[in-house]
């Protein structure tokens, strides 16, 4: 203990200076403008920061800003005041100086933006930052059709997001926690409200310290000019070229709207969005399994299709009560549905391993539809002081309550005679959950040394669920319970957490030490319902987690970083859940009520250029070890069907490295690619046998645009991803090319873009991969899905106010991750 306080001071012994901005206020006669007033604030929730008054000269400094995006607000009695944007701070920062800003005579406020042509991305001392609006295979779509485009981000043909390799990733919305299933929560969000993605990788220890893979802040776009915005996106799919054979035809279509109003001490937004996005598809498969002298064969042909549903509306409300006081009050309400049809025809027949004798032949159609809901409803409310030293004091609550839930009905029937069932089985649950996170946070504390930031955070899960599954007698005709697959799984699990941080600078070198504290306590109870089985499960822990983010600038165009974080990735509900639950025919999928969190180490040594408006480039070395990895694993459950288990495999090394550049050849010629190749070590043990595997991956995203004018594009996109190893098996290459048209009329008012998606024409196998995994003299299985190629969509977006609507809404914390 005196060793972990001994370097929990250590960490704040040191730091010298910040940022400083100045500029000079004139009015339209070119004279200096004496007690004008400039008043920055930060741009993510307009809470006022600092201020200054300007002399004789015109002229202001305002001293030491946190780290962050802010804007200026200029004004004097009788004049047009002036907003000026996109004012970024960053470690290297050491001062900006604006240019003159002019005010002239009136009474209405003027917006001037400090930007020039956008780049792809741009890299900050912890993150790296990427504009959504380059990327326009995204458009109309969401923030997962952005998030894919991102350089070490791989999104797989089951939607599983991985970065640098790695599973696990905390989403963040404008700064703010989110705690979900990833997938799932970004497919909420419209790709037309994301300003700009953030990677962090190496996250301070002002954030959560879960995540093994690091965190995504979606950043949504927000303006601050008073007035009202109307924004209405219409996205509609031509029929598909290929049915591959399924039943229904196959619907994507979608719209949504946001209205902002905003006052000089109000802004008040809300958003309604509702999306039909099916995937047609087909899956086939082979399984085997060995028991004694004989090798039982289930090859499988079918339709794999999905029908996904949501509809949401969100409410925000900020209110600013003087220039130290702010409100802000969020509500966040909606439905969604997922259906993954699964009509395969199965073919069985067991052989003799020593004379190949084929026995027992048996074929049969399965009909399996899974179907998950989630009703839910979540609101928050936060409120910001800023003191007269500077200081401010941040404090955010949010509750969330959603139902989750949804039936699977598994079909074994007959080819020759439809009407004859072999096998009728139904299985449904109720998930109820209840979620609450509360945040004290106080920053921009000077002291000789820098600025100190302090913060308590409580988080708080209950989930209760019932699982009930029923297979019908054929005799009696009734659904009768099956107790070994029906269960109650009540989850409560309570987190409470504190963290210090220093932020500073001393000459070129800038630097964050930091670090979190927190105590989680887990209490996982069981019962079945025949009543034999009552257990409780405990697993709790006390564990420091630091950070150490470094750079130094080699000059004002190149720098290089060393970042260290220990991270935890914990786990969901279903994951623990040891009651089977039917996936398919031939395959059952349980949890471990046991499993431990997965505890990680990350090291990064990075180095950006930007060698001019023409090229940037950015690299990063990195090294994860991740203790207590969990896997999908799979045991022969009978000899026609396999278990798919999540367990604690092993220990993972992975090392790596990311490039990314962009390159603009001519005027109308822009390029960009982003890429990592690593090498990961997965050693442990499963079921007393030993897991050892390795492999070399790699994957990139890449796009180029040729503009043929202002208001026309094209552009072409590749998202890539190299074959990759498990513990017990492998994943193979899968890609997805895209092209997209985009034309604006009635200046800019009406962008219209058409988009052709997994790019295919028969030729190449695009969004197609193929699942393995076996374990010698028990099992194999491969599994081939094929989705839906050669998608055309087109969508329509219109602006009834050109001004940038400020829409912070607040998302799902704790549902999104169980849905």
């Amino acid at each position: 203990m005196n060793k972990f306080l001994f370097f929990y001071l250590l960490l704040f012994a040191s730091c010298l200076c910040s940022a400083q901005i100045s500029g000079i206020t004139k009015d339209n006669l070119d004279k200096p403008i004496e007690y004008a007033t400039v008043s920055l604030f930060n741009a993510l929730d307009s809470t006022i920061v600092s201020g200054k008054i300007t002399d004789k000269n015109g002229e202001f400094e305002i001293d030491k800003p946190s780290i962050g995006t802010y804007y200026l607000k200029y004004s004097f009695v009788g004049f047009e005041s002036v907003l000026v944007s996109n004012i970024i701070i960053t470690k290297k920062t050491s001062k900006i100086e604006l240019s003159p800003i002019s005010l002239s005579i009136g009474s209405k406020l003027k917006q001037v933006t400090i930007v020039g042509e956008k780049s792809v991305f741009s890299n900050k001392m912890e993150s790296q930052s990427f504009n959504a609006d380059q990327f326009e295979n995204s458009v109309g779509g969401t923030a997962l059709d952005v998030i894919r485009n991102l350089p070490s981000v791989n999104i797989n043909i089951e939607g599983d997001i991985s970065l640098r390799g790695s599973n696990g990733i905390i989403i963040l919305i404008d700064g703010k926690l989110i705690q979900g299933d990833s997938k799932n929560l970004i497919a909420q969000i419209p790709a037309n409200a994301i300003d700009r993605i953030e990677l962090i990788t190496s996250p301070s220890a002002k954030y959560d310290s879960e995540g093994k893979s690091g965190m995504i802040n979606i950043i949504t776009k927000q303006g601050k000019t008073n007035g009202t915005y109307f924004q209405v996106n219409t996205k509609g799919g031509f029929p598909s070229v290929e049915n591959y054979g399924n039943d229904v035809y196959h619907q994507r279509y979608g719209a949504d709207f946001t209205l902002n109003k905003k006052t000089d001490k109000l802004n008040l937004s809300m958003s309604v969005s509702y999306l039909r996005n099916d995937l047609g598809g087909r899956r086939i498969g082979e399984v085997h399994t060995v028991k004694n002298d004989t090798t039982r064969y289930l090859n499988s042909l079918g339709e794999r299709s999905f029908d996904k549903k949501n509809i949401n509306g969100r409410l925000d409300f900020q209110y600013e009560l003087d220039s130290s006081n702010q409100l802000h009050f969020g509500l966040f309400a909606g439905k969604r549905k997922k259906d993954r049809l699964a009509d395969i025809t199965y073919n069985n027949y067991s052989l003799e391993n020593s004379n190949s004798l084929e026995l027992n032949p048996f074929q049969y159609f399965n009909h399996n539809l899974r179907t998950r809901t989630g009703d839910f409803a979540l609101g928050s409310f936060d409120y910001n002081h800023v003191f007269k030293n500077k200081t401010v004091v941040k404090t955010s609550f949010l509750m969330e309550y959603t139902l989750l839930g949804g039936p699977t009905t598994n079909q074994n029937i007959s080819l020759s005679n439809p009407s004859e069932i072999y096998q009728d089985e139904y299985n449904t649950n109720d998930n109820p959950l209840l979620g609450t996170r509360i945040n004290v946070d106080y920053s921009n504390i000077e002291t000789n040394f820098g600025n100190l930031e302090f913060g308590y955070q409580f988080r708080n899960l209950t989930h209760k669920g019932d699982f009930i599954y029923e297979r019908k007698n054929p005799t009696s005709e009734i659904f009768e319970l099956v107790s070994e697959f029906s269960s109650e799984v009540n989850l409560q699990r309570t987190i409470h957490s504190t963290y210090g941080m220093l932020v500073g600078s001393k000459s070129k070198w800038n630097y964050n030490f930091g670090i979190r504290v927190e105590q989680m306590k887990r209490e996982l109870q069981l019962k079945d319902k025949s009543g034999l089985i009552d257990t409780s499960y405990s697993y709790n822990f006390l564990k420091p987690f630091p950070t150490a983010i470094i750079s130094y600038d080699v000059n004002s165009k190149s720098k290089i970083k060393f970042t260290y974080s220990k991270r935890v990735q914990r786990t969901t509900t279903f994951k623990m859940n040891p009651f089977p639950e039917r996936e398919h025919s031939e395959t059952l999928e349980q949890g471990d009520p046991s499993l431990l969190p997965e505890f990680i180490d990350n090291i990064e040594i990075g180095y950006d250029n930007s060698f001019s408006d023409k090229f940037s480039f950015f690299s990063n070395l990195f090294f994860k070890k991740t203790n207590n990895l969990i896997n999908r694993v799979n045991t022969v459950y009978n000899d026609s069907i396999l278990n798919r288990i999540y367990s604690n495999v092993g220990n993972s090394s992975l090392y790596g490295l990311e490039l990314g550049l962009q390159l603009k050849t001519i005027k109308k010629w822009s390029n960009y690619f982003g890429g990592n190749i690593f090498y990961q070590d997965i050693i442990g043990e499963f079921d007393n046998r030993p897991v050892n595997t390795n492999a070399m991956v790699y994957s990139f995203n890449c796009n180029s645009t040729f503009k043929f004018n202002s208001s026309s594009s094209i552009q072409f996109g590749l998202n890539y991803l190299s074959q990759r190893i498990t513990a017990q098996g492998e994943d193979s290459r899968f890609y997805l090319p895209s092209l997209t048209f985009k034309k604006s009329y009635l200046d800019n008012s009406l962008v219209m873009s058409l988009q052709w998606l997994n790019m295919d024409m028969g030729l190449i196998n695009s969004n197609e991969q193929r699942i393995t995994t076996s374990r010698e003299n028990s099992f194999f299985t491969t599994t081939n899905y094929v989705y839906e190629v050669d998608v055309f969509l087109l969508n329509l977006s219109y602006n009834f106010n050109k001004s940038k609507s400020n829409t912070n809404f607040i998302k799902s914390e704790f549902g999104d991750r169980e849905f």
